[in-house]
């Protein structure tokens, strides 16, 4: 097929085939048709997750694709390995919708602004018997010999005049699990679930960070007030850790186009970045001074920052005829680029699965084209990644966190670990991709009816989420990155904690110091027992 013109100075352009039906959603970078240039790219506001039930992955704070290894009609990114790219197509829009399951639970609408009474809603430990759960009271009721143990369960019974509440944020920070639920941020003990604080913060949270700092600091964003025309402008640090307030901050106006009803935030460091419809700026995550924004005079504007391992990204709209995209390092602290690399003609940023090392979600607006590319340390492109099967979508949606919300994926040095969209009935795979040569190094199969799930990486480990088929437990599993025999970490107990574990989805996941937590990104909030947070351990 015909190449995409290409830029001057630029690699080659990645290739391939394949199609979304339905109208392509914008990249990051580029801007709705008729829009202004600079305005950010979703072309609706972003609405708060739903919560099906059943085993699945989001992006956090963005919707995912159907889970690997369930019954349900999945989504797929076809790979074009002749043209040495993957190259996402072929119902890959469909990645984004939910089952066919009868036996899960509908879709329900996601929490409005200031929902009552999830302001300081009663949290209270579980009994088993809310929102998927077994009418026990002990979830380990039927743990085997050798299997570890559910260590407890929260449930809440909210009501909500509107169509559900947010609970979209998880940290887990020392001997502290903290959970949003509406406009209320709760810490947990992480060893028993005992409530240790709870934050009213009085109007909807319309944004967070998904990252905390080192010492248990992270940044959320409020809306002003509580009617209809209430902004999504007073930036809050939060002390999780302690469960303490810190500074309240408005964010600035880039511009007469910046505002809207959500917020995407991302922290690093000492630096967390603000992405707004029609403006995106930084601040200082310990005094909340602002440090720089993208609103500048000329050349390549950025419209969305990522951040992540202390480094900074800015996709940039470009000042030119053809409205290409750029790619640029930031300074953390100043904003200021030291190298950029430019997209051809048509080529968006969908989404970054990491910031440092860079590896982006790739599209062309015109031929629906999409690839998985990797820059090196001074903006060059590196490599395209390529291998056989399809892959979920998840990056690229019409919510501002899609940015870096690419769920069921890890970056590690120089390998990327994506999963495959397991088909109804089979398995799916992790696949691990040299960043090197884009190609791919090993892939593990989860097992019929089974999911592998990337959870995260670090120091040449991959952690990963292998659930069960049905009701059967899942388990925890470090990997290697040259590959190699996963070794078991956390065997999770059968039994009604094994029902519990497979209705949640959509859910957050985090496995940190031994333990595994599951919470949900939305509650009903229709005046029954619904499950909230769960926590797993030896």
């Amino acid at each position: 097929m015909t190449e995409p013109p290409q830029p001057p100075n630029q690699p080659p352009t990645p290739s391939g085939y394949g199609h979304l039906p339905g109208p392509p959603q914008p990249g990051y970078g580029y801007p709705p048709p008729g829009g202004n240039p600079y305005a950010q790219q979703p072309p609706t506001v972003p609405q708060p997750l739903v919560q099906p039930g059943g085993h699945g992955f989001p992006p956090p704070g963005g919707p995912a694709g159907p889970p690997p290894g369930g019954r349900r009609k999945g989504a797929v990114v076809a790979l074009a390995a002749v043209a040495g790219v993957v190259v996402l197509g072929a119902g890959a829009w469909f990645a984004f919708g939910t089952g066919d399951d009868p036996k899960k639970p509908a879709a329900q609408a996601s929490a409005p602004a200031d929902p009552k009474p999830a302001g300081s809603p009663s949290v209270d430990k579980g009994d088993g018997s809310g929102n998927g759960a077994p009418e026990q009271t002990d979830l380990n009721a039927g743990r085997k010999p050798g299997e570890d143990k559910a260590l407890w369960l929260k449930t809440v019974k909210l009501q909500s005049p509107g169509t559900g509440i947010s609970t979209r944020g998880q940290w887990v920070v020392g001997d502290t699990v903290a959970k949003t639920v509406g406009n209320t941020v709760v810490g947990y003990a992480v060893t028993d679930g005992k409530e240790k604080w709870r934050l009213d913060l009085h109007t909807e949270i319309c944004g967070l960070a998904a990252q905390t700092t080192g010492d248990g600091k992270t940044v959320v964003v409020v809306k002003d007030g509580t009617g209809s025309n209430a902004e999504c402008n007073q930036l809050k640090q939060i002390d999780l850790k302690a469960g303490k307030e810190g500074w309240t901050k408005t964010v600035a106006k880039e511009n007469m186009f910046d505002g809207g009803g959500s917020a995407a935030l991302s922290l690093t460091g000492d630096t967390v970045v603000v992405n707004r419809l029609g403006g995106t700026s930084a601040y200082r995550v310990t005094t909340g001074d602002k440090l720089f924004s993208g609103n500048v005079p000329e050349g390549c504007q950025p419209t969305q920052y990522a951040a992540g391992r202390d480094k900074v990204l800015g996709i940039a709209l470009c000042l030119d005829a053809d409205h290409t995209v750029e790619v640029q390092d930031a300074d953390p602290v100043t904003g200021k680029k030291s190298w950029a690399y430019r997209l051809p003609k048509g080529w968006q940023v969908n989404g970054v699965y990491s910031v440092f090392p860079a590896v982006l979600d790739i599209g062309n607006r015109d031929t629906k084209e999409r690839a998985v590319i990797a820059l090196t340390a001074d903006g060059k492109k590196r490599s395209s990644m390529a291998a056989e099967g399809s892959f979920t979508v998840n990056c690229g949606t019409s919510t501002l966190d899609d940015l870096q919300g690419c769920g069921d994926s890890a970056v590690d040095g120089d390998t990327l670990y994506l999963s495959t969209d397991g088909k109804v009935g089979d398995n799916n795979e992790i696949v691990a991709f040299d960043l090197a040569t884009g190609k791919s190094k090993w892939r593990r199969a989860a097992g019929e009816k089974q999911g592998l799930i990337p959870l995260k990486a670090a120091n040449g480990q991959l952690i990963a989420y292998h659930t069960g088929a049905l009701d059967q437990p899942g388990e925890i599993v470090s990997i290697p990155a040259a590959g190699g025999t996963p070794t078991t970490l956390l065997r999770l107990p059968s039994g009604p904690a094994a029902k519990i574990e497979g209705s949640f989805m959509f859910s957050k996941r985090a496995y940190e110091d031994g333990r595994f937590f599951l919470s949900v990104t939305t509650l009903m909030g229709n005046s029954t027992d619904e499950k909230l947070l769960m926590a797993f351990g030896k």
